[in-house]
């Protein structure tokens, strides 16, 4: 199944699910959606940081400071957390990422709206991040973060989730 075809619950202003579509039909019509962003540090503190394939469906090609994506139809935020750590970093055995906060993004007409959970997780395993999500990845330092801010191309819903947990002392 593509990525298009996925099926994806619909959900209102107030997170209830109203109905299910396929992720390509949901992005087209502008349907409220649900995803997770996990922030993932390792044993140092430095945080993942990846560029996304120019093959992805949202925001191709661009920097993230989250691993993450779409919740899929009946799978909890907590589910999907794990779920998209795990697959993106290429690894098994991850603990559960801990909520920290949720927030609704707005894309400006991109792919509608969606409900964003975001989380963070430790991650002492070598990762190996699925080739088709991650064209580069590091883990960088608070500094060497700090200075890639305002040069690279960052995804804008995670530019909202960073901005949230700087906001409430989380970052």
């Amino acid at each position: 199944m593509s990525a298009a075809e996925e099926i994806l619950d619909v959900v209102d202003e107030h997170d209830r699910v109203i109905g299910r579509a396929p992720r390509g039909e949901v992005y087209a019509q502008g349907l409220i959606h649900r995803c997770v962003f996990v922030r993932v540090r390792d044993a140092e503190g430095r945080t993942f940081v990846h560029r996304r394939t120019p093959t992805k469906l949202v925001f191709p090609s661009l920097y993230d400071m989250f691993v993450g994506g779409v919740v899929g139809a009946g799978e909890s935020y907590d589910e999907a957390a794990l779920r998209e750590a795990e697959e993106e970093l290429g690894v098994t055995g991850l603990p559960r990422p801990e909520p920290v906060l949720t927030f609704l993004y707005d894309s400006g007409g991109v792919a509608g709206k969606w409900w964003s959970a975001v989380y963070e997780v430790r991650c002492d395993l070598p990762v190996h991040p699925q080739v088709e999500e991650v064209a580069w990845h590091d883990f960088l330092t608070d500094e060497e973060f700090a200075a890639r801010l305002g040069t690279w191309e960052w995804v804008p819903d995670g530019m909202a989730g960073y901005e949230r947990l700087r906001a409430h002392g989380a970052w």
